[in-house]
């Protein structure tokens, strides 16, 4: 019938109204496939706000768990970054992540070092789960993109020494 329309099934998303409901996706849990289309932080009783500073700092520490991330932010930032450091300022939680935040919904970007060795492709995809898992655990926001963007690769002879100086061999003595 053309004019006719069953109402959403409760907690499954308007473009599954079909009526055929998938199963959660590996790894996802039905607790966000609900806050992703009744989100806790709005209701008829008041409204949660998360500032992008705490989104942020959840996106900087999910993604500092994985193995082989050695560093985050270009260049420039890290250099400032630890600048600030020597100044007592400390930044290095949220260097290199940028977050946009809604009402429901948060993106992020993160540019990251990578050990040398790791395979990057492998590395983007356990950063990337592990901040959606987090930011979505944490704050019930929708992630809908982290864009990853591989700055730099540490090799294990660019270790620095005190005084911000690269170690290397003498070539004389």
């Amino acid at each position: 019938m053309a004019g006719s329309r069953t109402p959403p099934v409760q907690g499954i998303p308007a473009q599954r109204e079909s009526g055929a409901e998938k199963s959660p996706a590996q790894g996802q849990s039905t607790l966000t496939r609900e806050r992703r289309t009744e989100s806790a932080l709005v209701t008829d009783r008041g409204r949660t706000t998360i500032a992008a500073e705490a989104v942020a700092k959840i996106a900087g520490v999910a993604a500092r768990e994985i193995p082989g991330v050695h560093d985050f932010g270009t260049g420039t930032a890290r250099m400032f970054g630890a600048l600030k450091g020597k100044l007592g300022v400390d930044e290095s939680v949220t260097r290199g992540i940028a977050v946009e935040v809604g009402e429901r919904q948060a993106a992020a970007d993160i540019a990251l070092v990578v050990e040398y060795g790791v395979a990057i492709p492998d590395l983007a995809g356990a950063v990337r789960r592990n901040v959606i898992n987090s930011v979505e655990n944490m704050c019930g926001l929708e992630v809908t993109e982290v864009n990853i963007a591989v700055d730099d690769v540490h090799l294990p002879s660019e270790d620095e020494g005190e005084g911000g100086e690269t170690q290397t061999a003498p070539r004389v003595e």
